[in-house]
């Protein structure tokens, strides 16, 4: 049996033009999935790692997201005094106050495409609460002053976000952009991070913040902190952890580019499967008199059933490591979205994983054993006899 399988398997090259086609073909399928599946991945990632379990944040209790939360700015001090609420050295809560806007920018590379941009005012204390987010360039904003920071997903791709350049907030706001900021690819790398005053006063909300962060003493503080700020209706208050607030505002959105994935790969799977058939059918055709001779040395119909089963999927796994190898071109890449829950684009990359890549494969060769099927059946049942007089 295994000679029949070498023999198969050298037929593969005999016809390499046919199994290059094919296997292009195959490969496609398998890029489309892998990638797919590895922006889905890279989509988690993004939002899960912006957020932190020991961090709770206050917003309006009636909004979905931070853009949309407009709370009393004396609302601080009831957070500050909170139960549950680490504090410093020198006995202050940690807590910051932020104002969250969004701002229409057009694109520097397509002058037709206007983006949604996530404004940030920040407080002196913002690195302190947030210490995954980092300085790669320039220096921090300094309080009271009409500095920015910018994600470093967004430098240079809209107007007034580089170094040194203007961003315009409003036609009397226009601070300039002093530092890029990253963090390890959370949502932050696509805001700008701009002083709390400044953003306040450039888009008229004076009077009100979109939400405070405070850092708790640990995660199991949240149900003791939440109580006394919950319980006052005339607050209006609701409290989330950070991640579970940055999991809500995410919900769904990479399930869609999943099953967009999915759908496109059984549009190509379709496609894949009939070149496999076609193949695998002008390969039985062209050696049926082979065949026959090998019916006659003894090989039975289950044989040769398995033995082009075994070459299509053969022909299956080669166009799959093609593809999946093509796929992990793709985290060099950057990929722009619009998260519809808070209106904000984000930037994500492409995260391969062992899991995402097998299972690709894996596709690839069910999509070559189901086209090499039916041609299999066709080799199995020809009459050695007839083989041999054709």
């Amino acid at each position: 049996m295994l000679a029949l399988w070498r023999y198969n398997l050298r037929s593969l090259w005999v016809r390499r033009t046919t199994t290059v086609a094919t296997t292009g073909g195959i490969a496609l399928v398998v890029f489309v999935l892998a990638a797919s599946r590895m922006l889905a991945s890279g989509m988690r990632e993004t939002v899960s790692s912006s957020g932190s379990p020991d961090q709770a944040l206050v917003m309006e209790h009636d909004a979905w997201a931070e853009g949309q939360s407009r709370i009393d700015h004396s609302v601080a001090g009831l957070v500050a005094a909170a139960p549950g609420v680490k504090r410093d050295a020198d006995g202050q809560a940690l807590i910051t106050s932020e104002s969250v806007v969004q701002m229409m920018l057009p694109s520097l590379t397509d002058k037709s495409r206007i983006s949604s941009l996530q404004v940030r005012g920040v407080s002196a204390n913002v690195f302190q609460l947030r210490p995954e987010v980092r300085i790669v360039a320039g220096r921090p904003i300094r309080s009271g002053t009409e500095e920015a920071l910018v994600g470093k997903a967004l430098v240079g791709r809209y107007p007034g976000l580089r170094m040194g350049e203007q961003v315009e907030l409003s036609a009397s706001r226009k601070p300039t952009v002093v530092g890029v900021i990253e963090s390890g690819g959370s949502t932050y790398e696509s805001e700008i991070w701009v002083d709390l005053e400044t953003v306040r006063s450039a888009f008229s909300l004076e009077a009100n913040i979109s939400s405070i962060t405070a850092q708790l003493e640990s995660p199991s503080k949240l149900d003791t902190f939440t109580e006394p700020l919950t319980a006052d209706k005339q607050t209006g208050l609701s409290v989330a952890s950070e991640s579970a607030y940055y999991k809500k505002i995410s919900q769904g959105l990479p399930d869609v580019i999943s099953i967009l994935g999915v759908v496109e790969t059984l549009i190509f799977s379709i496609g894949a499967v009939l070149g496999a058939m076609i193949t695998m059918h002008a390969s039985v055709a062209q050696r049926s008199r082979e065949i026959g001779v090998l019916r006659a040395l003894g090989f039975g119909r289950l044989q040769i059933l398995l033995a082009f089963v075994v070459e299509s999927v053969a022909l299956g796994l080669g166009g799959a490591l093609c593809g999946a190898l093509l796929s992990l071109i793709t985290p060099l890449l950057d990929f722009h979205c619009i998260n519809f829950a808070t209106g904000q684009e984000l930037a994500f990359r492409f995260t391969p994983t062992v899991r995402d890549l097998v299972i690709a494969v894996a596709a690839g060769a069910v999509v070559g054993g189901l086209g090499g099927l039916l041609p299999a059946l066709r080799a199995a049942r020809i009459s050695p006899v007839q083989a041999m007089r054709a």
